[in-house]
Order: structure tokens, then C-alpha cells, then sequence
């Protein structure tokens, strides 16, 4: 009995620390963002709170060469969703998710690429773009979540799929394969490693955790909100292109097109709110209960990334009870698909190929 208590003890006391370590960074965060809003008004005072009102989408979202726009209607949580899908129907399916300040358009490079072989699906995640947008954080679970993909897997006449996730996309790709294995056949996660690696690292280096400041200021109600809409989204532009994090790091792969369909998408009255709630409950659903990813997987990490540790990577190694292959790109960015899409397109070919003739 003595042990139990002390057990019980001291988890207790690991929890107070560990909300403790949340809401203070969180509130730390929010003060650098503050004084940050604060220097702009008193900088530029007419430009804070100015932006363009974009109404129509720029040319490069009805690329017909990416595709067709669908929507579909999951009948238990009565959400549409919108995906763009290339490739013939009936023939594998390759489902691809987003990460954050993205949608369905960060994987045209893919898309274009392995519509020739798949039924390739390019989903808008719950809450961004063209999908329905919840209003209350609480939709925003993790569950809720892992349930869309595989109630949008079924909704499409499929049982089985190719999964592939970059960023926060990859999160739920992960969580997809512990909970539904079944359903997946082989798992690509582009630069995030698996949840519970992330969740033990992020506590013990506090360099990660300072790259991941913005998981703890979107703890936060409206302000993360207000902070990326100001100066016309300057702080949405500056992900994309500046120095430290932007695509293609000698030369920007992001056409002004590109970068004007992302700032079309996240500019439209209250879009940055669904995005950003999915954060919102992620340390109450933290850590998993269940671990081991079962299928083939294959992870892609740029080294250059600003936001995620290298290291975390070749931990992830250890929750994968199959084939394991890890590929670490010296000179790409966070934004990998889109930053180096022949290299990170030759590596899924070569992978999804090699895993086929295996089963042959």
C-alpha cells in the first residue's frame, strides 16, 4: 500500500510539474508575442492592423494537372470535407495529410507524381480550407481527428490506403497506424517523429522546446489568431520565406502564386481558428497509452528544419515493429515535400516498390 501511494505520489507531482512547465511557457510565449505586437504599433502603426481582403483564389488551385475538387459528407460527425483527388478511381489509394500553416495544396508535387499508379487523395484536415470548421476546441481532439481518417478512408470505398502525413499531418498519421493498422498499408511521415518521442523529448531538451514555442502560445484563446493576421499575415509570409525556415533554402520554391494560395486560404474570415484549435488539446491527450506502429514505414526528415531536432528522428526507430527506413536530407527544410519534391518523390517510389515486390 505504501508503494502504490508513493507511486500515485509521484505522478501526481509529475503531472502538477508538467502543467506547470505548459502554462508558463505558454504564458512566457505570449509575452515575447505581446512585445512584439507592441514594437509594430509603435513602428508602423498605420500597417498592424491592415490586410488585403482577398476575395478570389489565385489561378493555381484549379490547376486541372492536380486534380478534382471533391467534398465529402461523414455521416457520424455530419462534417464535409473537402479533398483534391488525381489518379483513376479503383486503382490504391495514397491519402495524403497536411501539416500546419498548410492544406491540401502543399502536396501538388505528389500529386502530379503518383497519379499514375494511385488514386491519390489530398485532404483538407478538419477545420482548414474548404472543410468544415467546428467552432469548439473540444472538437479538435485527437480523436476526433484519427476518426475523420478513418471515417473519410470509408466514406471513399476504400479499406486500405498508402498514408503519408508532413508536420502535424504526420502526427495524425501516426496515431492513425497505432489505432488503425488495418487500415494502412504502408506509412511515409515527412519530418515529425513518432508522438511519443516527441513527448518524452520535448521535456528533457529545452532547445526543442523552444522550437516548438508556437505548440504552447496556441494554447491560448483568439491571440495566436490576431498575432498571424497582423501586418497582412506577416507572420504566415515569413514561415515560407524567411531565412530560417523558408523553402529551398538557396533559392525560394514557392512562386508568388504559391505563397498567395496560402495566404488566400488562411486570410478568409476565421480560418486560422480551426487550424490553430487543433493544438489547443494536445497536451490534455498527451502521452499515448499505445505505442507501436506495426506496418512498413519509411521517415523523411530535413536536416535544416528550424522547428523539429534531427534527433528525434532516429529515436523514433525503436516504437517501429517492421521495417524501419530512415532518410535525413543534409541540405532540405521543414517543408520537405515541397522544398526537394524529386528527391522526397524517388524516395517513396523506391519504398512503396521495394514493399510490393516483398509481398509478390
Amino acid at each position: 500500500a505504501a508503494r502504490l501511494r508513493s507511486v500515485a505520489m509521484l505522478r501526481l507531482i509529475s503531472a502538477v510539474l508538467f502543467w506547470a512547465l505548459v502554462h508558463g511557457y505558454c504564458g512566457l510565449c505570449a509575452c515575447i508575442e505581446l512585445l512584439k505586437l507592441l514594437w509594430s504599433l509603435g513602428t508602423r502603426p498605420g500597417k498592424t492592423f491592415q490586410w488585403l481582403i482577398r476575395e478570389n483564389p489565385p489561378g493555381c488551385l484549379s490547376d486541372p494537372s492536380l486534380g478534382t475538387h471533391c467534398y465529402v459528407r461523414i455521416k457520424d460527425s455530419g462534417l464535409r470535407f473537402h479533398y483534391v483527388a488525381a489518379g483513376e478511381r479503383g486503382k490504391p489509394l495514397m491519402l495524403l495529410l497536411h501539416g500546419f500553416p498548410e492544406f491540401w495544396y502543399s502536396w501538388r508535387h505528389q500529386m502530379r507524381e503518383f497519379k499514375s499508379e494511385y488514386r491519390v487523395v489530398a485532404l483538407d484536415l478538419r477545420g482548414y480550407g474548404e472543410t468544415d470548421a467546428p467552432a469548439h476546441r473540444e472538437n479538435y481532439k485527437l480523436d476526433c481527428l484519427i476518426t475523420d481518417i478513418k471515417d473519410i478512408l470509408e466514406s471513399l470505398g476504400y479499406s486500405k490506403c498508402v498514408l503519408i502525413g508532413h508536420d502535424w499531418g504526420g502526427m495524425i498519421a501516426w496515431l492513425v497506424a497505432i489505432c488503425y493498422p488495418e487500415m494502412v498499408t504502408k506509412l511515409i511521415v515527412v519530418n515529425f517523429p513518432h508522438p511519443s518521442v516527441f513527448t518524452e523529448y520535448i521535456v528533457r531538451h529545452p532547445s526543442q522546446m523552444i522550437k516548438s514555442a508556437n505548440y504552447y502560445f496556441f494554447q491560448m484563446p483568439w491571440f495566436p489568431e490576431l498575432i498571424f493576421s497582423i501586418n497582412d499575415f506577416k507572420v504566415l509570409k515569413s514561415i515560407f520565406t524567411s531565412h530560417s525556415s523558408r523553402i529551398g533554402k538557396k533559392n525560394c520554391g514557392l512562386t508568388v502564386e504559391d505563397i498567395e494560395a496560402y495566404l488566400y486560404v488562411f486570410s478568409q474570415p476565421g480560418a486560422l481558428t480551426g487550424p490553430i484549435n487543433h493544438y489547443r488539446n494536445l497536451f490534455s491527450c498527451l502521452p499515448l497509452q499505445h505505442h507501436e506502429v506495426t506496418m512498413p514505414t519509411l521517415l523523411v526528415w530535413g536536416e535544416k528544419d528550424p522547428f523539429m531536432e534531427v534527433e528525434m528522428a532516429e529515436i523514433t526507430r525503436i516504437y517501429v515493429k517492421n521495417q524501419f527506413r530512415l532518410t535525413v536530407l543534409s541540405e532540405a527544410s521543414h517543408w520537405l515535400q515541397e522544398d526537394q519534391p524529386d528527391i522526397v518523390n524517388k524516395l517513396i517510389w523506391t519504398f512503396v516498390k521495394e514493399e510490393s515486390r516483398k509481398r509478390e
